[in-house]
């Protein structure tokens, strides 16, 4: 904790900025990838997304209180950012988010940056048929290992609600793969 309050604080100098942002990026470009990466699918969309998340952060550190753990605050910026950008996607086409994103889900099997075997693919399918907000919170329990509480802090929800989220997300995709097979 003491070194995250040390690189906020170098974040926050204008002299240290640099160095410190570099840091920041070498820690938590890769988590935050795989985060957004579950929510649009789409490789380069990811780092659109990623960059943009990272421009925000640069932009907005001063806004930064220490309320919550840095991380929280950067993966509710990415999960903002992911959710906007589908949005904006899914206004331009002229159809829902949930559409956008099954149509996404489709073209992964020929994604040259999705190499995984076909059980992944048919779970990025089912996580693709959730609503959005099951989709993220499964994710985010899921693939990447977080807690609750730590989910609750990132999109300001109960841990009651997510947990339910979860398993009604948990269901659905069980019924996907009866469906399958």
């Amino acid at each position: 904790m003491q070194e995250e309050a040390t690189l906020v604080r170098q974040l926050k100098e204008r002299k240290t900025r640099d160095q410190a942002f570099r840091i920041l990026l070498d820690k938590y470009k890769e988590p935050l990838y795989w985060h957004i990466r579950r929510i649009v699918l789409n490789h380069d969309d990811t780092d659109d997304v990623l960059q943009n998340t990272f421009v925000k952060v640069f932009f907005n550190i001063e806004q930064f209180q220490n309320k919550s753990k840095l991380y929280s605050w950067m993966y509710r910026i990415a999960t903002n950012e992911s959710i906007d950008f589908i949005k904006k996607r899914s206004r331009m086409r002229g159809v829902s988010n949930e559409e956008y994103i099954s149509s996404v889900a489709e073209k992964l099997i020929a994604d040259p940056y999705f190499n995984e075997d076909e059980t992944a693919y048919k779970l990025q399918n089912a996580i693709a048929q959730l609503p959005e907000k099951q989709r993220i919170v499964f994710n985010m329990r899921y693939y990447d290992e977080m807690s609750y509480a730590d989910i609750a802090k990132i999109l300001n929800k109960s841990e009651g609600a997510l947990k339910s989220s979860y398993h009604h997300a948990y269901h659905k995709i069980k019924n996907y793969f009866n469906e399958e097979n």
